[in-house]
């Protein structure tokens, strides 16, 4: 059972992630102080280094609570799915679940608006394609032992997640220049660029 110090101790976390996202999505990432955030939440600059090793850690908080998400529910699925099903269905069949657990830190709107605030931020997005890079190799071993192969012979398992990693890249850049600003309508986008990856790698895009 969760005690009394370790419910404040979330509760002190959860606050200073929410501080942090909010001061980045509207004053910026580069003006924003470690020492603005700390004071937003009333604790010490070495508080805050208590949770976090510096504003980048805290500016993918969140981000880093659905990715581990992700990787769980990859995990959870059925051995007979083939890879790329497997990747399809563990992001959508558990959109909900992620949607809980951004809710458990933050309101949803707010881990959106940071979606937009990462994408127009060089350092952040750097940040956040580096990141996404080491999400993929961990994907990629995950799946070349749930195949039975070698992620280090064999290229498919890194292949399937480079493909699937890019297919996710294309939504977050489209959703985040688009007009509807919802968790509903990255799905959907999600899910209908996933349904036009076999005929976008190997069918004839010509119409004459």
């Amino acid at each position: 059972m969760e005690t009394l110090r370790e419910r404040k101790k979330q509760r002190t976390r959860d606050a200073l992630v929410r501080s942090a996202l909010e001061l980045f999505t509207t004053q910026g990432y580069e003006r924003t102080t470690v020492d603005e955030i700390a004071g937003a939440v009333e604790v010490s600059q070495r508080t805050f280094f208590r949770y976090f090793a510096g504003k980048e850690e805290v500016a993918f908080a969140v981000q880093e609570m659905t990715e581990a998400h992700f990787v769980a529910a990859v995990r959870a699925r059925p051995a007979h799915e083939a890879p790329m099903e497997a990747l399809r269905q563990a992001v959508l069949e558990g959109w909900e679940a992620i949607r809980e657990t951004v809710e458990s830190a933050v309101p949803v709107e707010l881990y959106l608006r940071m979606y937009k605030t990462i994408e127009s931020t060089p350092a952040l997005l750097a940040a956040h394609l580096r990141r996404s890079a080491a999400t993929e190799e961990t994907i990629a071993r995950l799946l070349a032992e749930r195949e039975g192969v070698d992620v280090d012979t064999d290229p498919r398992p890194r292949l399937a997640v480079a493909v699937f990693g890019g297919v996710i890249r294309v939504t977050e850049r489209q959703w985040s220049t688009g007009d509807d600003f919802s968790l509903l309508a990255m799905r959907q986008l999600t899910a209908s660029y996933l349904d036009q990856v076999g005929s976008a790698l190997i069918g004839n895009w010509r119409t004459t």
